[in-house]
């Protein structure tokens, strides 16, 4: 399982390349749709993980991945990002402190997901996995179009 994501995350690392090399400046839609490839990636990795009861301690680093990426969400979705092949709401533009909210709401769980693998605590992994969970669910239902 280890070895998937970490070739999914070359692949996304490549496309991330290729899209910062545009000579009119990055892309920001695929940009920002690579990195929730990744994060999906790494979130289905924990959610393994839990859910065969493997060892917790391997999951500080894509929580903290996780954290990393939900603290920058909120600037990925610059004015004008609207427009193409997004399924983003046109609430994540209206509602700039409800959208920040939702991403802080994922940052502070998988922090506690980190911190609770990095204590080897399964119970607490647990918990934090189904709260990041929620977090990633109540911003989908708000600003993600189905």
């Amino acid at each position: 399982m280890a070895k998937r994501i970490a070739l999914f995350a070359a692949v996304g690392l490549g496309v991330l390349g290729i899209a910062a090399a545009r000579a009119d400046g990055p892309d920001i839609i695929t940009l920002r749709q690579t990195a929730f490839d990744l994060n999906n990636a790494s979130f289905a990795y924990i959610r393994a993980v839990v859910k065969e009861k493997g060892d917790v301690k391997q999951l500080e680093a894509p929580g903290k991945a996780i954290a990393r990426w939900a603290s920058v969400i909120p600037t990925m979705f610059p004015a004008g990002s609207d427009k193409g092949k997004t399924k983003a709401k046109s609430e994540i533009w209206s509602d700039p402190a409800g959208f920040k909210k939702d991403a802080d709401a994922l940052q502070a769980a998988s922090m506690k997901l980190a911190d609770a693998a990095k204590a080897g605590d399964t119970e607490a992994v647990a918990a934090a996995a189904k709260s990041m969970g929620e977090a990633c669910g109540a911003c989908h239902r708000a600003y993600r179009e189905r």
